[in-house]
């Protein structure tokens, strides 16, 4: 039965024992209980043993999940996985292990306190944690380390689905703002061989970058830019990129981003934004909730098509269309802007 077919008190009770399922999968994915079970089913008392969990707590934690199809207990009482198991195994393609970890630790924290965004319209993380997300990242290394995980984890499906979604051919040189580890960029230059390109990210972004890509085919037409967008972007290029960037900012900051890449794009550059547009109505779509995630702790949004086009347009940019970009579990959309 679908969510919204669901009897209303079922419904409500559902959507408020939520975080109970959300920990409860994030135990699991601490415990490291999928990769434990790789090579078959195993009793509580052998999963116990590999884990350090308590057998009986465990077992009460395999139960319940294994009622919401995360593993399955067999008859024997051994537990094994399932498909959706397999998705916190550490090493497996499409792995959600990481996000998993980053999505229930510090920023799970700063749900508590929704009320105080809602309220306010700032982020509740910096209200809980005393600092803003990004600050918080920078002074916890296993945090940073399991988000820096999180994104490569995610952004090759996604990114995977750009590059098929959207024609990059016209193209002789592109530069991925907030580029990350090169993720992207080495899709585009992989696929499209007359095409060189710059990757520009923070310094200890693009040191990790300028490493991984040093062993990639692509190397040689790929450069490494240090610096900050806030400051400026590298000039030169006919197409610049940002995957999942514009929406961590609120609108005056992600305006001056772009400002940045309009100074540095000749007449006939374009923009290109990989984003989630929220579409008008009331059907799920995974942005709406992730907007709230952005208001909680962040202080970014998503934004539907009409917002892209005002930002765009306080930028120096007209908004000349919108693609989706289609792929496995893929909502995003590339939105493509002119400087005017």
């Amino acid at each position: 039965m679908q969510p919204g077919k669901l009897p209303p008190a079922v419904n409500l009770l559902t959507l408020i024992t939520g975080h109970w399922r959300a920990q409860a999968v994030h135990v699991a994915a601490r415990l490291g209980i999928a990769d434990v079970l790789r090579d078959g089913p195993k009793t509580v008392a052998a999963i116990a043993t590999l884990t350090s969990a308590e057998p009986e707590a465990l077992y009460r934690l395999l139960r319940a999940l294994a009622s919401l199809g995360v593993f399955v207990e067999l008859e024997d009482g051994r537990f094994d996985l399932t498909p959706t198991a397999e998705l916190l195994q550490s090493d497996r393609p499409g792995t959600m292990r990481s996000l998993t970890l980053s999505i229930c630790g510090a920023p799970y924290a700063a749900w508590n306190a929704a009320l105080y965004s809602v309220k306010t319209g700032k982020t509740a993380f910096e209200h809980v944690h005393g600092m803003p997300f990004f600050a918080y990242l920078a002074s916890d290394p296993e945090a940073s380390a399991t988000f820096d995980e999180c994104m490569s984890d995610q952004s090759r499906m996604a990114h995977s689905a750009v590059v098929a979604s959207y024609d990059f051919s016209r193209f002789s040189r592109i530069v991925d703002v907030g580029g990350g580890n090169g993720t992207l960029l080495e899709l585009l230059l992989r696929k499209y061989p007359h095409m060189t390109g710059v990757l520009f990210d923070q310094p200890h972004v693009a040191a990790g970058a300028r490493e991984r890509l040093a062993r990639s085919d692509v190397a040689a037409r790929c450069e490494i830019v240090e610096g900050s967008f806030f400051e400026a972007v590298p000039g030169g290029a006919d197409a610049y990129i940002m995957a999942m960037v514009i929406h961590d900012w609120d609108d005056e900051r992600a305006s001056a981003i772009l400002r940045n890449c309009h100074r540095a794009m000749g007449p006939g550059g374009r923009l290109l934004l990989s984003e989630l547009v929220i579409p008008p109505g009331n059907l799920p779509f995974f942005g709406k909730l992730l907007d709230l995630d952005m208001l909680v702790n962040l202080g970014g949004k998503e934004r539907t098509d009409e917002e892209y086009t005002e930002l765009l347009a306080k930028s120096g940019f007209d908004l000349i269309d919108i693609v989706p970009a289609y792929g496995p579990s893929s909502a995003l959309s590339i939105v493509e802007g002119a400087p005017r």
